[in-house]
């Protein structure tokens, strides 16, 4: 089977399971009812927030007219009130709020607006780093460097916040999604309202205008981005940039600041992947000003804003790589509140407890060597010894001695005693009775001895032919009770004529 066979096979199990685990209700009663047993606490006065700022940009928005703007608010309300909406809605409220705020402020009056600068980013570029680094990027262009520039300026950008939403939708616990949609919205929204009260002008417009100081009435422009439109024979990026509410937008670069959380944010979920997602960073980086879309003073500002984001609003069940990468259903504040968790990270969450085991799922008795040990051993390092052994219970290789079929003090199996055919005990060699001795070391051999599955002789033979296997007497032999032995030899150890 292929890789991209694999992959895809995997991807679509994912999205049966998880739709498997979204609450289907339509009924509004039923969140009513959550609403009503919520516990509220002081991190829920955010919503006042978002609802006072709902209600200012609505009340500036002319487009649409009143009273076709009230549909915004209504539809909200009844995606909030249907819990099959809500599961969604309601963790992306930051990102609803960003773009009401984004789309709103071009209808702030303009006495209300600060004036525009053209020479602050540059000027301070030159101050920092001895040079005006983008306009440097700049002076070379190629087709080829713009399709480079163009994937994840003008395309990934706007499609890799949905692909790394649904991996973690997919493959990780529902807190790592809501810390997604919590981060990436607020990022927006401060990078917004940053734009908003401190305005700047981008380097397109010194190139189109020099240092000519910048009024509301200029349009957008999409910079190096038109030689995109005029490769594909397009006008699409033209049309955007130039119908853009906010143009004075340099500072700071939400296109750096989305590149920044989405590598910190995968990298942190899916570690595998560190090294392309940061080198898909760096590229967006130079694209930035190489579209002459933001000087570097801009990017460093937008990853700063990212970095900020991205350990402020990590939820502390979420900061260890085992929680990071558990995967969907894994009960984090169990995780968390586990010493064991720290003890045994390279262990599967639910054989740390966050998770049921296959005892649980199918309401079996646990072997007794997993009641006494219980989930992890907590505190202290666990030795290698106790992981192979857990390791080699988790692969069900082998299970307890104490599930082995009984035996009497004397050493010897009963035949109305249940056998457990997935073990074998160590054979003593070939041609040699057991003594008292022999017998109780081999009666230790079977706690301690090697494991493995019985051979298909074991399993043909009956009951009553193990003790001329086992014991070495005259009869059919098995080579896997004492391995092979030439020349061939009686069942009392001499050798026998050919």
């Amino acid at each position: 089977m292929s890789l991209l066979r694999r992959t895809a096979l995997a991807v679509i199990n994912a999205f049966i399971a998880a739709v498997g685990r979204l609450d289907k209700s339509l009924s509004p009663s039923d969140t009513l009812a959550k609403l009503r047993k919520h516990k509220w606490q002081t991190s829920d006065s955010v919503y006042i927030f978002h609802f006072l700022s709902a209600s200012f940009w609505l009340t500036l928005m002319t487009a649409p007219p009143f009273p076709y703007k009230l549909l915004i608010p209504i539809l909200y309300t009844i995606a909030m009130l249907i819990p099959l909406t809500s599961q969604f809605f309601l963790p992306a409220t930051p990102v609803f709020s960003w773009l009401i705020t984004f789309y709103s402020n071009g209808f702030i009056p303009l006495q209300y607006r600060p004036n525009p600068s053209v020479s602050l980013l540059p000027t301070l570029e030159t101050v920092l780093y001895g040079a005006n680094i983008s306009d440097l990027l700049t002076r070379f262009t190629h087709p080829i460097l713009d399709i480079l520039a163009w994937i994840p300026y003008g395309v990934g950008h706007y499609a890799l916040p949905f692909v790394v939403a649904a991996f973690l939708w997919l493959f990780r616990p529902k807190e790592a999604l809501h810390f997604w949609s919590t981060a990436f919205g607020y990022m927006f929204l401060i990078g917004v309202i940053v734009q908003i009260l401190f305005p700047c002008a981008a380097p397109w417009y010194e190139l189109i205008y020099g240092l000519t100081p910048a009024n509301y009435g200029v349009k957008g422009s999409p910079g190096g981005l038109i030689r995109i439109d005029s490769l594909f024979h397009a006008n699409g990026y033209t049309t955007a940039f130039g119908n853009s509410p906010l143009v004075f937008g340099a500072f700071p670069s939400l296109h750096s600041a989305a590149a920044t959380l989405e590598a910190l944010s995968v990298a942190h979920f899916f570690p595998q992947t560190k090294t392309w997602v940061w080198v898909y960073a760096g590229v967006l980086y130079w694209a930035t000003m190489y579209m002459t879309h933001h000087y570097l003073i801009d990017v460093v500002g937008g990853a700063c804003l990212a970095t900020m984001c991205f350990y402020f609003f990590m939820p502390e069940e979420l900061k260890g790589i085992v929680a990071a990468t558990s995967p969907p259903g894994t009960n984090l504040g169990l995780l968390t509140s586990t010493s064991a968790a720290k003890a045994n990270g390279n262990l599967p969450a639910y054989r740390m407890g966050t998770q049921r085991s296959k005892y649980d799922i199918y309401d079996l008795e646990a072997p007794r060597d997993r009641q006494r040990n219980g989930n992890g051993r907590a505190g202290g390092a666990v030795s290698a010894r106790g992981i192979m052994t857990e390791a080699a219970a988790e692969f069900e290789l082998a299970e307890s001695e104490d599930e082995f079929a009984s035996e009497t003090g004397d050493g010897e199996r009963h035949t109305g005693d249940e056998e457990d055919i997935t073990y074998r005990p160590t054979m003593q060699k070939a041609g040699r009775k057991p003594n008292g001795k022999d017998k109780s070391k081999i009666a230790a051999g079977g706690a301690n001895g090697h494991r493995h599955t019985a051979s298909i002789a074991r399993l043909i033979r009956g009951p009553d032919a193990r003790g001329s296997i086992d014991q070495g007497e005259e009869g059919w032999r098995s080579p896997m009770s004492a391995g092979f032995v030439f020349p061939p030899r009686n069942g009392k150890g001499k050798e026998v004529d050919s």
